[in-house]
């Protein structure tokens, strides 16, 4: 059966939905009528979200301000969201570090691997089984083409990353003939807008303005491919290139360069 169509009692949950591309993908599953639940830490842009989303279309959005590399936390929305009919399920949310994780901050090190890691799998885990008995659903796992190779600099990340696409790819040889539909996003550079030359970041001034996506049209193009039960959705031309790099590029020789420019993001932040 595959994604169903818009309810009154279903809900699409959207985790990391208080910015970029969870708020995008918020925006555009209201626009398709789905009625939502919102989850991130930042409860009051939620809230403004919630409110603009109800009063552009017809549908019932509930808040959900959870801290998801809080694991008590996520036990609570999972106990919740696993009585519930979920139609959809967006693994938004992530967080990301760079530079060597001997510098790095420790326990932001294992909250990025909670939030990145364990809340998706647990998210998932509570949701999947009532979409297999129904024989239908849709899970978009946001990945990244960070997750196909080594990257010194941004380990953590591209460890966990690597989690999402493999268990995405994976779960999805499961449950495809189940009516259920998995579907991975893995995007390169992504933002919502072009930021003036004086607020911009060093990613925004090392990466050219004509290899970023808009946040709108990432979750257009990752919410049509879950509904047509894509394996993968990679919008944008650098992504593709890792993604390439990736799977045929000798890691030896990919490794260092690419861990040359995550050593900068750190040493910009």
């Amino acid at each position: 059966m595959g994604v169903p169509s818009p309810t009154e009692s279903a809900r699409a949950v959207v985790t990391g939905a208080s910015s970029g591309i969870g708020m995008a993908l918020a925006r555009a599953l209201a626009s398709r009528g789905h009625s939502l639940v919102l989850v991130a830490r930042r409860g009051d842009i939620l809230e403004g979200l919630a409110a603009e989303l109800r009063d552009s279309h017809d549908i019932a959005v509930e808040v959900r301000p959870v801290d998801l590399s809080d694991s008590p936390a996520v036990e609570v929305l999972c106990a919740e969201l696993a009585g519930r009919e979920i139609s959809i399920l967006c693994n938004n949310a992530g967080i990301a570090t760079f530079g060597p994780v001997s510098d790095l901050n420790p326990e932001y090190e294992r909250a990025q691997v909670r939030l990145n890691v364990n809340a998706v799998h647990d998210l998932t885990l509570a949701v999947l089984p009532h979409m297999v008995h129904r024989g239908s659903g849709g899970i978009l796992m946001v990945g990244s083409a960070a997750g196909n190779m080594p990257i010194p600099n941004n380990a953590t990340y591209a460890a966990t990353k690597a989690f999402v696409n493999t268990f995405s790819e994976s779960l999805r040889g499961e449950v495809s003939a189940q009516g259920v539909h998995v579907t991975l996003l893995a995007p390169g550079p992504v933002r919502t807008a072009t930021p003036a030359p004086e607020n911009q970041s060093i990613v925004d001034k090392m990466v050219p303005d004509f290899l970023w996506h808009s946040s709108d049209k990432v979750a257009e193009m990752s919410l049509d491919a879950l509904e047509h039960n894509k394996m993968r959705v990679v919008p944008g031309t650098l992504s593709k290139a890792m993604s390439v790099a990736g799977g045929y590029s000798p890691r030896a020789v990919v490794a260092p360069i690419v861990g040359t420019f995550y050593r900068k993001l750190g040493d910009d932040g």
